[in-house]
């Protein structure tokens, strides 16, 4: 039932479900908008959350999906992505290419698909979970569920 969920969580669980994803989207008591708020609150280590970071690349939104045990190397990623540059994007170049806040960033639910980096480090998880399209909202899934829901490329970011 996701009649509960805010809206942008109920585009999120649809393209779960899309995706043949079964994981329930979970809505917390505070916000999680950070990779250690979410851990504290999951009770989890904060290297199986998978922030959902959104850069501008080349012109365009790219989004990585990296362990929150680390932070993106945007200058290492360019090159090995063969891209000019990686910047992080503004909150309203976020809000535009997702439909969602910063803080609540979800792998998946936005207006149109977006160019997806995995983290390889994610691997290292049998559970990870990710923003439910706002800051109050998480999911668990697999590493290859993330894979699959995002249409990503695995690739190291650090």
């Amino acid at each position: 039932m996701t009649a509960h969920l805010p809206a942008r969580s109920r585009l999120v669980h649809d393209s779960l479900r899309a995706a043949g994803i079964a994981g329930d989207i979970v809505v917390l008591p505070d916000a999680a908008s950070t990779a250690a708020l979410a851990a504290q609150a999951l009770g989890v280590e904060v290297g199986a959350i998978a922030n959902s970071l959104v850069f501008w690349s080349d012109g365009a939104p790219l989004l990585v999906m990296t362990s929150g045990a680390h932070r993106v190397d945007t200058a290492a990623l360019a090159a090995r992505l063969g891209r000019e540059s990686i910047k992080r994007a503004s909150a309203d170049q976020v809000r535009e290419a997702t439909g969602q806040a910063i803080g609540g960033v979800a792998p998946t639910g936005h207006p149109a698909p977006l160019v997806t980096i995995v983290d390889e480090d994610l691997a290292g998880h049998p559970e990870i979970w990710a923003a439910g399209g706002t800051p109050h909202t998480v999911f668990a899934l697999t590493f290859e569920e993330l894979v699959r829901v995002t249409g990503g490329t695995v690739a190291k970011v650090d």
